[in-house]
Order: C-alpha cells, then structure tokens, then sequence
C-alpha cells in the first residue's frame, strides 16, 4: 500500500470510529481517536492500517470507568491546550491584533471630505488607542474624555490633515505611537491621582492573584502526590509474596491504572507551578521598573507647565510597555488556572476506586512518603568502581548534577519491569548511570546494580510495558521509543500539536579536508633582532624618494592603485657618544732663548710633567 492510500484509510478509520462512539452517545475528538489508533498500531508491532479492529478501538474509547483513558484524554487535553510561556503570550498579542485589525483599516482607509468626517476620524483614533491599551471601555463617557484630552495633548485635531497624507504603514506606525504615549500619558495619571478613570490596579490585582493561584495549585499537588503514595504502598504490599495482605475488591491492573493517572496528574501540576513561579518572578521585575520609571518620570516633570517631548515621550512609552507586560503575565496566569482546572474531571474513574478515606484506613501508618525513601535509600550509595563497565556519576563529581535530563521521568526502570508496571521515582543521590548519552535514576542500589548489568535489556523490557499501558508514553517520555505512534501526517494535520511526535532523521555525509589551510612559508621572515634594525634603517631611507607612477597599454584596463608615502621629517640619530679620559697635563720650560750677553745661545729645557703612573 502506497503512502497516500494509507493516509486516506487512517482518516476514514479515525472518522468512522468518531462517528460511531457519537452514535452511541459519545463525542470524542478525533485528536483522541488518532492517539488510541496509533498506539494499537504500536502495540501490534506496526499492525497494517486495512486490518486495525474498529470495534476493539470503540471499546476501548467508551469504557469510561478506566483510569487509563482518562490519563490519555488528560495528556491529549494538555498537549492541546498548554504551551511554553512565549507561545501563549504570542497568541495573546495576535488576539488582540485580529481585533484591532478593523479599527485600524477604518482609520488608514479614510477619505475624508468634510469637517464632521474629521471629527468621526478623531473619534475613531481615540477608540483605537482605549482598544489598544485595554484601560477601561470605549463605551464609558469618563474614560473616553479622559483619553481624548490626554491624546489631544500630543495629537490635535488640527494634525489630522497632516497624518492623511501618509502612506498607510505610516499611518499604523503613528497609530501604535501615539496609543503607547496616550496611555503612559493615563498611567502617570493615575498615579499622580489626577485621571486613571476605568484603570484596574493591576500590580495589587497581581500581587493577590499569584499566591493564590499557588497555593490553589500547590494544594492540588500535594492531594496528588498523597494518593500516589498511597497506591504505590498497597501495589507494594500486593506485589509483594512475602507480605499477607486481604484480598483486594480493585483489581491490580485497575490500581496500577489509578497509580498512573495521579502521577500524570502530579507531572501537569509541576509543569503549571513551574510557570506560575516564573510568572511571579516577572511580575516583580515589571513592577520594579514600572515603579522607577514613575519615579524618573516624576522628577522629569516635577509640576512644569511645558516639558519638552523628547525628554517625557520615551518615559510614556516605558510606562505602557511596562504595563503591557504586567497585562500578558495576568492573561497567562489565568490560563494556567484554567488548565489546572480542566484537569480535575481527568480524575473522576481513579477517585470512584476508593471512597473518601478508605485506601488509607486500609494502609494505616505505612505510608512511605518522598523524603523518607529518598533518605532511606541516599545511604547505601554507588560505588563506581562495583561496574566499571558503565559510566556512574555522583553529585559530588559532577558538575550541573541536579540539571541532568532524567529517563522516564525520573522513575526506576528497574522497579517498573521487576514490579510489573509499578512507579518509584529513582533517587539520584545513590548514583545515575550513563548509558549511551541517556541518564538513568534508580530507587535502590540494587536497582541500580542489576539494570546497569543489563541496560539494553531493561530499556527493551520497559518500552514492552509502555506498549501495554500507552499512557506510559507520555508520563515516562517515551517519544524516542515509540516514534512509530504518529506514522503519518494525516495524523498531525487534525491538529497543529500531537502529543507524540516522530523523530526526524536524514542521510547526511561530511568531508574533512586534509589541510584546511594552505602552507605559508615567509622566506623574508628574520628572527634575529639586530638585522630587522639593519633593514630598517635601510628602509628609512625611502624617506627621502618620491613616489612614481605610469601607464602602459597593458595596464591602463587594470584598477587603480594608491601608494603611500612619507613626508619628510626632521629625524635626529645618534650613533656615538664623545668620551675623555684624565692624563697628566704636559708641563715644559724653556730658558735662555733670548739670549745673552754672549753670541752664544745657552738654551735649557725643564720638564717638570707628572709620571701617568702617578
């Protein structure tokens, strides 16, 4: 079968599956038909698409008192409905732009003729700017005289004619200009108490709100983690030959089922508070510098009559994109509230199991929480050197360790093959194993042990546990594993996230050059200090030559060249120094040389000079 037939057939079955749990009274989404399809498929080791069994896919669909699907519709739900921060922001801000959309093309399409369409363009810009900004209703008398004075203050009427001149992306530019300006204009007076008619207090409405919706959500978790616990003790205590336990009246499978739904339900939760937190940090942020930027703003303005407008503008548009931010962060805080709300019908089969109070009266005081099996077990740690076939790493040496991306959710593969499905999150402290570039935790350390004797095994036996329970998929992490669950676009076209989605993978090849830079060998390279002196006092001498130029006919085609000369300068260089030395200073005389009385000459000569030995 071609890839195109099969596409077609995977959408006739998934249609007439929807259509015949409608028959019977109920609607599923086709998000969650793909899913349940998929995952036969998967659990029949790739079963071909002519011969999936409807009626095994119906029941399985309209069997709702089974935890399990209650886990996949939980995890379709979320996949749907829950994205990352600056996703949900985006959509907002395109929300907000759709209803824009129409204002703003009545504005920068008009033509006007007469005073009163001046007057109705006016109008519609004020309009625009309260739609923009979102402080208060376009239908309040108050609000919509406070925005007009405020937006005649740096816009009148009277520039309107210069504003129909532009080009209309011009005209969208000023437009979301001068709605920035108009509403820090209203902030500030807010602030200084002199308007802000129709203005929620954002900041207080915020800083109400996110402990609220934490501790709403904090408690959710805590109820969660509660029945995890108690599920994981009875399904040890059942699992387990050497206790005596009653007979149970819920099947094991059915327990194992609820076991899962809760710690989904846990996951989700950690997911939501995660945001919530990070919410919260952001919104401290904004109004820290929203309460600076007010101060700044004050200080600039300080009861002048006429300030300049370059020195106000740029504080008006921090002010609103300031609040901007405060009004993103309480739209994402309210849909993360009503996330963790449509949750909560995701449990309704695990909570019919058991009345209020019953699995725990049944359990009494054996309930083993969190901490006390992660201190339990923390004492009898890895020692590396027990396999040194496998790479270990302790937090001790290992840099980033509590940032490690944990398999299966941070659960014991172990415990979850030997235990026949059963959940116990690992304990990293005893030690993760790193096997082909994946992390593994473990509850114990002869968990530890007997899984890192056989990963490829454990690993293979675990996917095997998760085609049997396709819930596993998304509560492990799975999507490596079970690529095969989404196999063809058709799939990804119902909706634009799925919850599993396939590996890509392409034939790639690369070439690495045997020298990637050619040799270079400097010949005129002089290492000795005294002879790059020699040269250049031989180069100095260009000093004092002009430079010249010709052309020929070979080369007057070519580009131009420029050549750079020095100018004469007046260069002293000393090359010796005057010395002396201290000798005896000669010291003759001479006598009789004028003569005497006599014709004779008698000359006598003295020499009364000092020795140089002296």
């Amino acid at each position: 079968m071609s890839r195109a037939q099969a596409e077609s057939v995977i959408k006739n079955i998934i249609r007439e599956i929807a259509q015949e749990c409608a028959g019977k009274g109920h609607a599923v989404s086709e998000t969650l038909v793909a899913f349940i399809v998929a995952c036969l498929r998967s659990l029949r080791n790739g079963l071909d698409v002519r011969v999936i069994p409807l009626q095994l896919c119906v029941d399985k669909l309209m069997d709702q008192g089974s935890p399990s699907l209650d886990t996949i519709k939980m995890q379709v739900y979320f996949d749907m409905n829950y994205t990352s921060r600056r996703e949900f922001i985006e959509e907002h801000q395109r929300v907000l732009q759709s209803r824009l959309v129409p204002v703003s093309r009545e504005i920068t399409d008009s033509r006007v003729k007469t005073r009163e369409d001046l007057e109705g363009l006016y109008r519609k810009i004020v309009s625009y700017v309260l739609l923009r900004s979102d402080l208060g209703s376009s239908t309040d008398i108050t609000t919509v005289r406070e925005a007009t004075a405020a937006l005649q203050s740096v816009f009148p009427q009277s520039e309107l004619g210069t504003f129909l001149s532009l080009i209309k992306k011009d005209k969208e530019q000023q437009l979301n200009d001068l709605s920035m300006i108009v509403t820090g204009i209203r902030l500030f007076n807010k602030d200084s108490r002199k308007g802000g008619e129709g203005i929620d207090d954002l900041p207080a409405i915020l800083n109400e709100a996110i402990p609220s919706t934490s501790k709403d959500i904090e408690w959710e978790l805590e109820l969660s983690q509660s029945l995890a616990w108690q599920y994981t003790s009875w399904l040890e205590r059942l699992l387990d030959p050497e206790v005596e336990t009653r007979e149970c009246i819920v099947p094991l499978d059915m327990l194992k089922q609820a076991l899962y739904n809760v710690r989904q339900h846990e996951a989700f939760l950690k997911v939501i508070l995660a945001d919530v937190i990070l919410c919260a940090k952001q919104v401290e942020t904004l109004q820290t510098e929203l309460a600076t930027r007010m101060k700044l703003l004050r200080v600039t303005v300080h009861s002048k009559t006429a300030v300049p407008t370059a020195q106000v503008f740029p504080h008006f548009t921090a002010l609103a994109k300031f609040w901007s931010g405060l009004q993103d962060e309480m739209v994402l805080l309210s849909i993360l509230s009503n996330i963790m709300e449509n949750l909560q019908p995701f449990l309704a089969a695990q909570s019919q199991l058991f009345p209020d109070g019953q699995l725990e009266d049944i359990l009494g005081l054996e309930i083993k929480k969190y901490e006390q099996r992660m201190k339990e077990s923390s004492e009898n740690r890895i020692d590396p050197y027990e396999i040194k076939t496998q790479e270990w790493l302790l937090p001790e040496t290992t840099a980033n360790f509590d940032k490690l991306p944990l398999q299966y959710n941070g659960i014991c593969g172990y415990t979850l093959v030997k235990k026949d499905g059963l959940l116990l999150p690992g304990n990293p402290s005893i030690g993760v194993l790193k096997h082909r570039e994946k992390y593994y935790v473990f509850s114990s350390k002869e968990a530890a042990l007997r899984f890192g004797s056989k990963p490829d095994e454990y690993i293979a036996h675990v996917a095997e546990k998760a085609k049997q329970s396709p819930e596993l998929i998304q509560l492990l992490q799975l999507h490596q594993q079970f690529a095969c669950v989404t196999p063809y676009p058709e799939v990804q076209c119902l909706r634009k996230r799925l919850l599993v989605k396939p590996i890509t993978k392409c034939d790639s090849s690369t070439q690495t050059d045997t020298h990637l830079l050619e040799t270079n060998i400097v010949k005129s390279y002089e290492w000795n200090e005294w002879e790059l002196r020699r040269k250049a006092i031989k180069l100095a001498n260009l000093r004092s030559k002009v430079t010249h130029s010709m052309q020929t006919n070979l080369s007057h085609m070519r580009r131009d060249n420029v050549t750079q000369t020095y100018h004469l300068e007046d260069v002293a260089c000393q090359s010796k120094r005057d010395g002396n030395s201290n000798v005896p200073k000669p010291q003759v005389y001479l006598a009789g040389l004028r003569g005497g009385k006599t014709k004779t000459t008698h000359m006598i000569k003295t020499n009364l000079t000092r020795s140089v030995s002296e």
